[in-house]
């Protein structure tokens, strides 16, 4: 993986808990430069598939918007905008074929079902590729790969720092994401919480509820740093996945293909720099 992804593990980040679309749907155009023709070369000049998404002016990416710095809603002029690291790139893939992006906020574990229902054209959510999930859809190439951790309270830290130290103990996790069958695992499948927000998730945490989060540990970071009586802890969690993707609709290559090329271009200088904006947009600050 190339270097910021290195630089990202490292990064605590400051996150926002306000609400995000929950189990309805909502649409809202992304902050964007104005789009203009562009003539497909090479081996997309001939795909039906990415010339039926230029005819259409726009191409639909679907998302669960709680997730800062990668994806969040944000004040933009005083609009209530979805923005963030997948939404920066998710704007380089629509600025490259010329189209506007439009982006809709949902639940996160009904991101593939509205795919496969043709509600958007390509899913990005920090979402992990799985063995499981490649029989649902197909995936580009990876962006970003983080690491697996929990979310405790401070006075907790030193009780939760093992697998075993969990075991029997009530967790919680967003529903549908990659850290389900990795709690199942370690708590046990009857003490696992699944949660629609990851804020309702740290509102459980804090009110004594649940024992511990599991998280990517990016996100858990970011509350880490926001809350004094939070504290990450790496357990040691292994999980098989190459790390994030954009997802299509099973056997859409075309778009997989091209989304892919658009993600593998980008410089380290480039990935830098659209997450330095994502950071600074979810009120990240400098270290005093």
């Amino acid at each position: 993986m190339k270097k910021w992804m290195v630089w990202m593990l490292a990064g605590a980040m400051a996150l926002s808990l306000a609400a995000c679309g929950g189990d309805s749907t909502s649409k809202d155009q992304s902050a964007s430069a104005e789009t203009a023709a562009v003539t497909l070369t090479g081996q997309w000049a001939d795909s039906e598939r990415l010339a039926e998404i230029q005819a259409a002016g726009k191409i639909v990416m679907g998302t669960s918007a709680d997730y800062a710095p990668f994806e969040f809603h944000a004040q933009i002029d005083g609009t209530d905008t979805i923005v963030g690291f997948d939404i920066s790139l998710a704007q380089k893939v629509a600025d490259a074929l010329g189209v506007e992006l439009e982006v809709v906020d949902m639940a996160f574990d009904n991101l593939l079902l509205g795919l496969d229902n043709g509600d958007f054209d390509f899913v990005m959510a920090t979402l992990s590729s799985t063995p499981e999930r490649a029989k649902q859809v197909d995936f580009t190439t990876p962006y970003y790969k983080g690491g697996q951790v929990i979310l405790v309270r401070a006075e907790d830290a030193d009780t939760y720092t093992t697998q075993e130290s969990l075991a029997g103990c009530p967790v919680a996790v967003q529903r549908g994401a990659i850290q389900v069958p990795i709690a199942n695992e370690i708590a046990g499948e009857e003490n696992v919480v699944q949660l629609v927000k990851v804020s309702d998730m740290v509102t459980e945490l804090m009110g004594g509820k649940v024992e511990a989060l599991f998280l990517d540990n990016t996100i858990a970071a970011g509350y880490d740093t926001l809350y004094d009586e939070l504290v990450m802890n790496d357990i040691g969690i292994e999980y098989d996945s190459d790390g994030n993707v954009a997802a299509v609709k099973k056997g859409d290559t075309d778009l997989a293909g091209f989304i892919s090329e658009i993600f593998d271009g980008l410089s380290d200088e480039e990935v830098n720099q659209l997450m330095g904006e994502a950071q600074k947009l979810a009120g990240i600050g400098e270290e005093e």
